[in-house]
């Protein structure tokens, strides 16, 4: 079904985790700077380019070891996408001047390769919605997430509303329009994964989706789609007003 435009709280669990070796570990032509130096920056995986960003850890944890625990437990296109500091910091537990870092980092990418509209992914149906999200198929924690289109359908933005913790993740109607309302969108898409691989709707996921499409109406920004994404495949709830 395509997409048309007309003129509070999902609760939507934690893995061992097994981290690569300290850099200090490494032998220097591993090392992320040296390899760097030696062979060029396409040489270097996600993880290891961050966590040149990063340059040092913290006592706790060193620079490649969260740079790897970032991107496993965020993903690569939502802390790409995360533009709040503080929240990188509450969910990640890692010091506020790294996630500013982390941050700053993929602005400055956004902005040396903003695309114009001709470039920008369209939205019209489920299907093509479910395949540009499919990076969170098989995210070890629970995210929530926004696309923002303009009235041609293509996504002027992309947000992570919010990450859950171990158990739960917890979502407010004000949380999902506040950026459609930034960024003027027309229409919102919004969709969380499920780590179990369960596509089966809660009786929460239900609930929110009708308390977005409420808010959307009073906004006059509509809620085009609510959608699980799993390592399964991906359901569309259906939108009861």
């Amino acid at each position: 079904m395509n997409y048309a435009l007309t003129d509070n709280d999902p609760i939507i669990d934690d893995q061992n985790r097994n981290y690569i070796l300290k850099v200090k570990d490494l032998p220097d032509k591993e090392k992320p700077r040296e390899k760097m130096l030696s062979g060029g920056p396409d040489r270097l995986s996600v993880a290891e380019l961050l966590a040149i960003v990063l340059s040092v850890g913290t006592r706790k944890e060193e620079a490649l070891t969260m740079s790897t625990r970032v991107l496993k437990e965020y993903g690569e296109k939502t802390v790409a996408n995360q533009i709040n500091p503080y929240a990188i910091q509450k969910d990640l537990d890692i010091p506020i001047t790294k996630s500013c870092q982390i941050v700053a980092c993929f602005e400055l990418g956004r902005r040396f390769f903003q695309k114009n509209e001709n470039g920008l992914t369209t939205v019209r149906t489920t299907q093509d919605a479910s395949e540009y999200l499919q990076d969170m198929a098989r995210l070890p924690k629970e995210h929530f997430r926004g696309l923002y289109l303009n009235s041609h359908f293509k996504i002027i933005h992309d947000e992570i509303i919010s990450v859950g913790s171990l158990t739960s993740n917890i979502v407010h109607p004000r949380e999902v329009f506040k950026p459609a309302i930034e960024y003027s969108a027309a229409a919102v898409i919004v969709a969380h994964n499920h780590p179990s691989g369960d596509k089966t709707p809660s009786d929460s996921d239900i609930a929110t989706t009708k308390q977005l499409v409420q808010a959307g109406r009073i906004l006059g920004i509509e809620l085009l789609d609510h959608i699980i994404i799993t390592k399964n495949g991906y359901t569309r709830i259906p939108k009861i007003s």
